[in-house]
């Protein structure tokens, strides 16, 4: 190939997620390749919209439309509030209706499984079911269930999944993170209550693995002052995903280059 292998580990971050797409944009402008993928939560589904074959300007618009009521159908509280369909049939929709081994760019998706407390990596079957189990936050998305299995959002287990994409062979890994804990004092509902709860845990869960350590490069975009939950506010959210990447676009372009030095000597 002549350069590194490049992989993206797309993180969660609910709304915030909006700011991996500015990210890819930015990356594109510059000719960053991409070559593999992994995304937890939102990341798996800005991800698999991406690495399905969405135009990056079609992935703008869809974005910039999008509505906290195009996944709000709610349900009998059982094991979740959202029964989900309607978000899952959007991202069939958007993922052109594809299986994952069918996407443009190789992609992992990450999910938890509910039973056994682990880390579930779909590489193939219907893209619109195991990003449907990524983005399931728990007690707000009923589990998704696959193979007699119940899984629920990725990023409660791996919120930036950067030993994910080395393990799909990458030799370069851009990481983004999205999802900051930042003190909220606008908790008003259960879904606020949960929402800010997981925040806090995966917080401190990449502080303690050390996550930006394993990445080549790691791309925070600027999105604290805005929610997680509210859907608004988008285009700034993505505003800050380009200008992030911007800032990191010199270092990229560095360390390839570096790295292709490293490899003809």
């Amino acid at each position: 190939m002549g350069r590194p292998k490049v992989g993206l580990a797309l993180g969660s971050g609910g709304a915030r997620g909006f700011a991996h797409l500015g990210v890819l944009k930015v990356l594109r402008e510059h000719d960053i390749p991409v070559d593999v993928i992994a995304g937890s939560s939102m990341g798996a589904l800005v991800g698999s919209f991406f690495a399905a074959g969405q135009r990056i300007e079609d992935m703008y618009k869809l974005a910039f439309t999008f509505k906290r009521k195009y996944y709000l159908d709610f349900t009998v509280p059982k094991m979740g509030f959202v029964q989900g369909r309607r978000i899952k049939e959007y991202i069939r929709l958007f993922t052109f209706g594809k299986n994952i081994e069918d996407f443009k760019i190789p992609m992992s998706i990450v999910a938890t499984d509910l039973y056994a407390g682990e880390k579930k990596i779909f590489t193939s079957g219907p893209a619109s079911s195991a990003v449907r189990a990524s983005i399931a936050i728990p007690g707000i998305f009923v589990p998704e269930k696959i193979d007699d299995r119940l899984y629920i959002d990725g990023g409660v287990i791996d919120r930036v999944p950067v030993s994910v994409v080395k393990g799909m062979g990458a030799d370069f890994v851009i990481a983004i993170d999205c999802a900051h804990f930042d003190a909220d004092p606008n908790i008003n509902s259960i879904y606020d209550v949960i929402t800010q709860s997981i925040d806090i845990m995966q917080d401190e869960l990449v502080t303690a693995i050390g996550v930006s350590k394993d990445a080549d490069i790691m791309i925070r975009p600027d999105v604290s002052n805005y929610s997680s939950r509210a859907f608004t506010n988008l285009q700034e959210i993505v505003g800050a995903g380009e200008r992030a990447a911007e800032d990191k676009i010199i270092e990229i372009k560095e360390k390839l280059a570096a790295w292709k030095e490293s490899t003809t000597e």
